[in-house]
């Protein structure tokens, strides 16, 4: 289907059709014939992240297509080992397929396709080539969330505790220690491509802001969903700017892939990255819409106040105490923030002496 046309929104709330069930971790739980949902541990505050696994056989073949790996820790290695000696036994992975480029998502796509494909017939990586090439230079140099040149770009955006930097700078191989390899080759993703997996047909859906081309996947027969981390039920998308694309604006083009989201049908069954399925696509997505301009109103009223950086920003966008891990990711949302409201004209932007950027209303 096209997403090109906005109907009008739905009023029917979010709803979560299994409840409070939730797979076991590591366990399969059937939603539908030919899907299955999976949970696998992550060692952060947000402790858990949605894989999904879909029949697909090919030329007669049985076999599975993952979607999403998880990152690469002994846990989740030890729980798909479990998986395909019990109930994914009875065939190979035939695809690999990875929403985007971030470590609990593609963190074991290798390993993956390394261990459980076909003898002589490995499992093709499917993803967007952005996020592709990202990941590739991720694993191979460094994140935007360590090292010298991350430090750096805080630094400038008003991060000034020295023992945050520090700790920032050491971060230089953090992606790499959650993503050791990322398949070189691939099969590439595009919006509005169509693949059929199993006996259904999914369209891709390309969202931007989050990383740099995210696909979802939607089956219009079923209204399924697969919304990756552009929808999420109970949590906002973290969107924030990194030392890579300084002056970007990826809070705008957030909010303008999630409002193309509203064309797809009010009764579609969204399967989230993190959190419960749900429905009710169009209320989530005027909640986050909400969310966003709220928070700018925020950032706004502190700029008039006086000049303000990134790190000022932190209290005002966030009311809890935050760990380094959530404060580098609470530094890019702060940024994103302020760059959009830069770009809509209603901030300007100067360094200061010590070489810091201050915000302040026109």
């Amino acid at each position: 289907m096209s997403l090109s046309k906005h109907p009008p929104p739905s009023d029917a709330p979010i709803a979560y059709p299994w409840g409070d069930t939730l797979p076991p971790t590591g366990e399969l739980m059937t939603l539908r014939p030919g899907l299955q949902w999976l949970r696998m541990p992550l060692p952060f505050a947000l402790n858990h992240i949605n894989l999904w696994v879909l029949d697909d056989a090919v030329a007669g073949q049985a076999g599975w297509m993952v979607v999403d790996a998880g990152i690469a820790s002994e846990p989740i290695r030890q729980a798909w080992q479990a998986l395909w000696q019990g109930p994914l036994a009875s065939a190979p992975l035939r695809r690999m397929l990875v929403t985007h480029m971030h470590p609990d998502h593609v963190g074991n796509a290798d390993w993956l396709i390394e261990q459980f494909s076909a003898p002589g017939q490995p499992a093709r990586l499917w993803m967007s080539a952005t996020d592709h090439l990202a990941a590739l230079q991720a694993c191979e140099a460094t994140s935007s969330q360590g090292g010298e040149r991350a430090a750096s770009f805080f630094a400038s955006h008003g991060l000034q505790r020295a023992e945050d930097l520090a700790k920032i700078r050491e971060r230089n191989g953090y992606y790499r220690a959650l993503v050791p390899k990322v398949p070189r080759a691939h099969h590439r993703l595009i919006n509005g491509m169509q693949i059929d997996i199993g006996d259904r047909r999914w369209q891709c859906i390309a969202g931007y802001g989050h990383s740099p081309e995210h696909i979802a996947l939607h089956n219009e027969r079923d209204g399924l969903l697969i919304s990756g981390d552009m929808l999420l039920p109970s949590i906002s998308t973290n969107i924030s700017v990194y030392e890579m694309e300084p002056e970007g604006d990826p809070l705008g083009l957030f909010l303008d892939s999630i409002k193309e989201m509203l064309a797809l049908p009010a009764d579609t069954l969204a399967l989230p990255s993190h959190g419960r399925p749900f429905t009710g696509i169009h209320a989530r997505i005027r909640q986050l819409q909400q969310h966003h301009e709220d928070r700018l109103a925020e950032v706004m009223q502190a700029c008039r106040q006086a000049p303000s950086s990134a790190a000022d920003m932190l209290p005002v966008l966030f009311k809890r105490p935050l760990d380094l891990h959530q404060t580098t990711f609470a530094m890019g949302e702060a940024i994103a923030h302020l760059n959009h409201l830069w770009h809509r004209g209603e901030l300007s932007r100067e360094q200061d002496q010590a070489g810091v950027w201050r915000f302040a209303a026109r």
